[in-house]
């Protein structure tokens, strides 16, 4: 079986950051602070931002840039700034680790079982998620490999050529010197910022802003949405499978408002320092709790840290999820509004505010759209969105203009989720069944909205990168 695929054009360059930088960058993901108990308003840090790096065996894949310069530049100075009107974001000198914190909004959107949803010929909305414990991995922890569905999930890697790669010591390039010095070879973002053609980098059409939150959904999630609902714009949510099952209200909120929802692992953790059981097990256990809650699959993916190579790639595109990262400029400058290290006691809301302004002055500086990497897994991190940086986007001259990922790429919104893509090649063309509940039993052929949703298709997303579709007849060379 022959791996097949579509090949993004991709024009933004990427920067060689050192090891220390891209240690210093790696956030800290606390799981206790989104336990299932009733969440307690806490200040206290993760977020999942950080620094990945992609390689293919192909040089001619891979365009970087090397410079012992830290990726981001802080300018010297900083506009004083007001909060958005209309919001309850605190002023910006008071975000911070440590800020009182309000109780968490309400979630009053509700949602009648068998609801039509939002995306042409999706299934209707299924029968209300009910948590029970003994039907799931335990949150914020590498579920266990051997469990019957995992079991099933690894053969959707029967046929593809997996990469050979020992996996990194812990996803950091301090952690593993071994690894960064062949970085280039693994194709790996974190020590590199190494992409291939099936990665999603930017937007295509120049000034156009991809809004992206991770790690949700969480406690303030309901702000975001709120907010995102009065400026009428559309987000991609990579989410974490553990918050899931914890919000899944949150989440039909997020997909019938029209916004996308992309897979961000189960447990949040460096998938470079995974096995590729483990890996699976990570992409499968939270494909599966969204479709458990939404009804569909989505057919993308972000690691965590951004920490992606070779060998995280290939299992993802085998699994039918094309990895999506955050645009960075051929000058170093990085699309990561910092906003988790707020959360993480590294840098003050001040400080965060100062990158982003530098991500505003990288933004006239390329000539395609990009990608920002925000979160909404925290307090701090939504009244920074809320408050300051969409605001500041919007109003920017020139004006931006804020998109989903898949609407800034030009992908139908049918192809964003297996049960309703209508794109037969990327990235292969020779899988069309796929065993999402890890079951044993292989859902067939696709449609499936207009039935009760269990039929699938592995054909994922069409990516339009740029307006241009190259020809599927080549195998993938990282393969």
């Amino acid at each position: 079986m022959k791996l097949s695929a579509l090949a993004l054009l991709c024009a933004t360059q990427l920067t060689l950051v050192s090891a220390a930088s891209q240690n210093t960058k790696r956030h800290f993901h606390v799981a206790h602070n989104n336990r299932r108990q009733a969440p307690t308003p806490s200040s206290s840090a993760s977020s999942s931002s950080s620094s990945s790096s992609s390689s293919s065996s192909a040089a001619s894949h891979v365009t970087t840039t090397t410079t012992t310069s830290v990726a981001v530049v802080t300018p010297p100075s900083v506009t004083i700034v007001s909060a958005a009107t209309g919001t309850a974001a605190p002023p910006l000198s008071q975000i911070t680790m440590g800020m009182p914190t309000r109780v968490p909004p309400v979630v009053t959107a509700s949602f009648a079982v068998g609801a039509s949803a939002p995306i042409s010929g999706a299934p209707a909305l299924p029968t209300h998620f009910v948590f029970q414990m003994n039907q799931w991995p335990q949150e914020d922890h590498i579920p266990d490999t051997n469990s019957p569905e995992v079991q099933e999930w690894l053969k959707e890697l029967d046929g593809f050529n997996i990469p050979n790669l020992t996996p990194t010591t812990d996803g950091s390039c301090a952690g593993d010197i071994e690894a960064a010095a062949q970085a280039a070879q693994r194709g790996w973002w974190t020590c590199g910022g190494y992409t291939r053609s099936t990665d999603i980098v930017a937007c295509p059409d120049k000034l156009t802003w991809g809004v992206s939150f991770d790690d949700g959904p969480g406690p303030y999630t309901q702000n975001l949405l709120d907010y995102l609902k009065t400026k009428n714009i559309s987000a991609t949510f990579f989410v974490v499978g553990s918050r899931v099952i914890e919000r899944p209200n949150v989440l039909i909120e997020e997909y019938m408002a029209g916004h996308e929802i992309s897979v961000h692992t189960w447990s949040h953790k460096p998938l470079t320092s995974l096995t590729n059981e483990q890996i699976v097990a990570e992409l499968g256990w939270t494909r599966k709790a969204i479709r458990q809650v939404l009804g569909v699959t989505p057919t993308t993916m972000r690691p965590p840290f951004g920490d992606i190579d070779d060998r995280v790639r290939a299992i993802s595109l085998a699994m039918g999820m094309v990895p999506i990262m955050w645009t960075r400029t051929p000058s170093g400058g990085v699309f990561d509004t910092n906003d988790w290290r707020v959360a993480a006691g590294q840098a003050t809301g001040t400080q965060s505010f100062q990158t982003f302004q530098t991500i505003l002055n990288n933004a006239s500086t390329i000539d395609t759209g990009f990608i920002v990497l925000q979160h909404d897994v925290h307090e701090i991190t939504v009244d920074l969105a809320v408050g300051y940086t969409l605001d500041a986007a919007l109003t920017h001259n020139p004006p931006f203009n804020l998109k989903a990922i898949g609407q800034c790429t030009n992908t139908p919104a049918t192809d964003m989720y297996f049960e309703t893509t209508k794109n037969t090649t990327f990235p292969y063309s020779n899988r069309t069944t796929v065993d999402v509940d890890g079951d044993g039993k292989s859902e067939t052929t696709k449609g499936a909205g207009k039935g009760n949703g269990a039929a699938l298709t592995q054909s994922s997303i069409l990516t339009v990168l740029f307006g241009a579709v190259v020809a599927a007849s080549s195998s993938l060379i990282l393969f």
